[in-house]
């Protein structure tokens, strides 16, 4: 019986890798000659550069920039070889590394995004994967253009702070400054989302929220980006703001595309570099999963993707999460059945801690089915 597993990191508790080896020890134990394929997975959020470096047979670099508090830090990116690298926004301007008490989206910087990309320049890479998801911001990417060169002055000539409260107050934009190295340089955006910049589904009203943002500060921060886009959108020519993933990472995607990035989906991106579509193929079962399994999940999440590919290969697809909530019956339309590792009543601190021994157990008794199923 051929296997391939390939999960999503449980976030705040497992990585993709420990999820995929975890379901592989149970299933090595239930049917030792199963032929197993363990693919980890990510959709460009946390544990991206983890997972390309580690199927890609890269290496992580240690990198100092400012936070999304605009404080210093001290992060990684991904070094695949000579030409290519990988950014994961989650551990440069990422929530985890805001405290609840401070998240604030008006008050936080994409800065410390651009000094990584200065950094990659100056090693000589002029392929940059960056990974767009669990980002902190909301500035429009403001910060990292900055850091890249950009000159944004208010009314009094003076250069603004680089975070969304700031927005509002630019009066002048120049990109005649901006590194030239750019304009050689191939820039991959890794999103799971398609939300445009502005608008009820855009990056202050959807996401701000999630961020600390209240409902005032979201009607601020609409009207900071809103400044902030046409502005720049009067010097490219180009309604950059309509524009599908714009919206991603606090508007991020909008600046990146201004620089001549190309959006992709996050989970296509891992998929191709970690050769997962030839893995399927001739494969029996395919096992996916997420920490967390809701209506978010049908928006380019891995789990789908996953999925959509082992339909096409005629591979049977089964979703093993942390969590799966009600109201997720279309995902029958994608999987054969559906299984949750918390089957129990069960505190959060009791889950996390628990995560490894908790997914163990869910993924022993699958194996378990899968074998009278396949005998």
């Amino acid at each position: 019986m051929k296997i391939v597993i390939a999960p999503d990191s449980f976030k705040g508790s497992l990585t993709a890798n420990e999820v995929a080896s975890t379901i592989g020890e149970a299933f090595w134990e239930v049917i030792p000659d199963a032929d197993l394929s363990l693919c980890p997975m990510a959709d460009g959020g946390e544990g991206t550069v983890d997972v390309l470096v580690s199927n890609m047979r890269g290496q992580k670099k240690k990198l100092a920039v400012l936070g999304p508090l605009l404080e210093p830090v001290l992060t990684h990116v991904g070094m695949i070889d000579s030409q290519t690298a990988v950014i994961e926004i989650a551990n440069i301007a990422g929530l985890t590394m805001v405290p609840p008490e401070k998240r604030n989206p008006l008050y936080t910087s994409t800065y410390g995004v651009g000094q990584a990309i200065l950094a990659l320049l100056d090693q000589g890479i002029r392929k940059i994967v960056i990974g767009l998801g669990g980002s902190a911001t909301s500035d429009g990417g403001l910060g990292m253009l900055q850091a890249l060169g950009m000159t944004c002055l208010n009314q009094r000539g003076e250069p603004v702070s680089p975070v969304a409260k700031s927005l509002r107050e630019i009066r002048e934009i120049s990109l005649t400054s901006l590194d030239p190295r750019l304009q050689e340089c191939e820039l991959i955006l890794a999103c799971d989302v398609t939300n445009p910049l502005l608008g009820k589904e855009g990056a202050a009203r959807v996401f701000a929220p999630q961020k600390g943002a209240t409902a005032g500060e979201v009607i601020q921060l609409e009207e900071g980006l809103q400044h902030f886009a046409k502005q720049i959108e009067m010097l490219v020519g180009n309604p950059l703001h309509q524009q599908p993933g714009s919206g991603a990472a606090g508007g991020l995607g909008f600046a990146l595309l201004m620089l001549g990035a190309k959006m992709r989906r996050g989970a296509e991106v891992v998929a191709e570099a970690v050769r997962l579509s030839e893995q399927i193929e001739g494969a029996d079962w395919v096992i996916t999963g997420e920490g967390k399994t809701d209506a978010q999940t049908f928006y380019g999440k891995v789990p789908i993707y996953v999925a959509q590919l082992a339909k096409r290969a005629n591979t049977k697809a089964l979703l093993l999460s942390g969590s799966i909530q009600p109201n997720c019956q279309a995902l029958y339309d994608y999987f054969v059945s559906l299984h949750a590792a918390v089957r129990r009543p069960l505190t959060l601190e009791q889950v996390m801690e628990g995560a490894k021994d908790l997914l163990f157990d869910t993924a022993y008794d699958l194996a378990r089915l899968l074998r009278l199923i396949e005998h």
